[in-house]
């Protein structure tokens, strides 16, 4: 259904009140989405409020809107004592290996049941202020949840939630539908119960091997719940249908993730490369991520081949690779050099990255939709990318597997793990000035028509309304 499609004027008209759930106000792909939603919402004059784990932004002005989850508060008497002891005796003996013991300790004696269940591989939901978190913010019409995972929201609170509000679960990746891991890689038990994991140490890592739990748990809580879905990527949808969140759904939607154009643009690449202090006439990349190095879900490895083989096949021309979002020395590659920058507060310094480059480069192992590439889209970057996850759904990629590419590609698409396909992709496009601009005009438009942020807004509130509309209407 669609504005003017017979709703009440009023219902059409009215403020909506909106109440998001996500891990933090500032941090990743997740926490950059929903706070870039909350933010326009009350923009719009929405009663949008942004409960989350922690409260890390210092904003006056929205600072009232954002409340974390007092779960500490809402422990038992004896449970809080042990707290506070724990944080008496940081204060006096700071960190060590000895000081952690007695931590630990400290820990089994206040709670000893929430640390047992955490020695056996079991995800922790004790989280009490989840039950009373429609008490916390403003009166609300609907809840739109982002990430639930990172020890902060009562997953069990779920069913409950879901018959006093309608819910919307916004997945960002695949944790809901597994025993654990955020992405499952090649694994497919998440499909079928999961138990006996391949790796429990990938995020969010398990001391033991609980998921055939896990995934019950979970199960048994989705069985009890009514929920909407929605993900950023048909790939990540497809992964729904065929998890045991599925019989929950009572209707699911695609909605690309949104950034805003008034600060991901085109710009003059010159002045902003003396801006940067960046050479003018240097073959320019940008990879963007957080601890890029150390990522499990970013492909380094993969990048770093795929300069060496491109500074060597460029012969003597400069290459210069900006890997923002780590903080480390600056890496020589034959004639190449990577130049670690660690992470940018601010988006309008990030995107000063993406309008100084000739492209975005994107090695990944698992990505859902990463918003780093609609930025450098959007900033009429093209962007060379491994194609997994939903990355294809991202780039119009200049060759397929079927035959020529589309009549406006954006950037090119490579197999997993293949430096070299990367490393001729890029070299194919630095070596083509022409190619680069009409690659740089095509993704800034197809960002204009796909990614930005008001549009994928408008999707999200037109929505609301159905859903609150088609609640109301049941409950009459």
């Amino acid at each position: 259904m669609t504005v003017g499609s017979g709703r009440p004027e009023a219902m059409t008209r009215r403020p909506l009140g909106i109440l998001m759930i996500n891990t933090a106000d500032i941090g990743g792909g997740a926490e950059l989405s929903a706070w870039s939603l909350f933010k326009e919402y009350r923009k719009r004059g929405h009663n949008s409020s942004l409960v989350v784990g922690w409260k890390l932004r210092q904003d006056a002005d929205l600072d009232s809107y954002i409340t974390p989850l007092p779960n500490d508060a809402c422990r038992t008497a004896w449970t809080k004592f042990w707290i506070r002891a724990d944080r008496a005796f940081v204060r006096v003996a700071g960190a060590g290996r000895g000081a952690t013991r007695l931590r630990s300790l400290f820990g089994w004696i206040g709670e000893p049941r929430r640390r047992l269940d955490l020695a056996l591989g079991y995800e922790d939901f004790n989280h009490p202020a989840t039950w009373d978190i429609l008490n916390l913010t403003e009166p609300a019409d609907l809840i739109h949840c982002y990430n639930l995972h990172g020890n902060y929201f009562d997953l069990r609170a779920l069913p409950w939630l879901s018959r006093q509000r309608p819910v919307i679960l916004d997945l960002r990746d695949a944790w809901l539908l597994s025993g654990h891991c955020a992405h499952s890689f090649d694994c497919d038990r998440w499909k079928t119960g999961c138990g006996r994991c391949p790796d429990l140490n990938l995020y969010p890592p398990v001391a033991r091997d609980g998921t055939a739990f896990n995934w019950k748990r979970k199960a048994e809580i989705f069985s009890q719940s009514r929920v909407y879905v929605a993900t950023p990527s048909n790939w990540l949808m497809q992964k729904v249908e065929q998890s045991m969140l599925a019989p929950a759904v009572i209707e699911s939607r695609v909605i690309p993730t949104g950034v805003d154009l008034s600060i991901f643009h085109p710009c003059d690449r010159s002045k902003v490369r003396a801006e940067l202090q960046l050479p003018e006439d240097a073959a320019i990349l940008v990879f963007a991520g957080y601890a890029v190095r150390r990522n499990v879900w970013k492909d380094y490895e993969t990048l770093r081949s795929a300069i060496g083989l491109l500074s060597e096949r460029l012969g003597g021309r400069q290459v210069l690779c900006l890997a923002v979002g780590d903080d480390a020395p600056s890496e020589q590659i034959g004639g190449a050099r990577i130049i670690f920058v660690p992470r940018l507060k601010k988006s309008e310094d990030v995107a000063r990255y993406f309008q100084a480059a000739d492209l975005y480069v994107h090695a990944a192992a698992a990505d859902t939709f990463p918003r780093t590439v609609l930025e450098a889209l959007a900033c009429g970057t093209p962007v060379v990318a491994t194609g997994v996850g939903g990355i294809p759904e991202q780039i119009r990629s200049l060759d397929s597997a079927s035959g020529p590419g589309p009549a406006k590609p954006t950037g090119a698409l490579v197999p997993y793990r293949d430096f070299r396909a990367m490393a001729l992709a890029v070299e194919r496009f630095l070596n083509d000035g022409s190619l680069r601009r009409r690659a740089s005009e095509n993704a800034a438009e197809d960002a204009r028509e796909r990614f930005d942020l008001v549009k994928q807004a408008d999707r999200y509130l037109d929505w609301y309304r159905e859903v609150v509309e088609s609640r109301n209407s049941r409950r009459n």
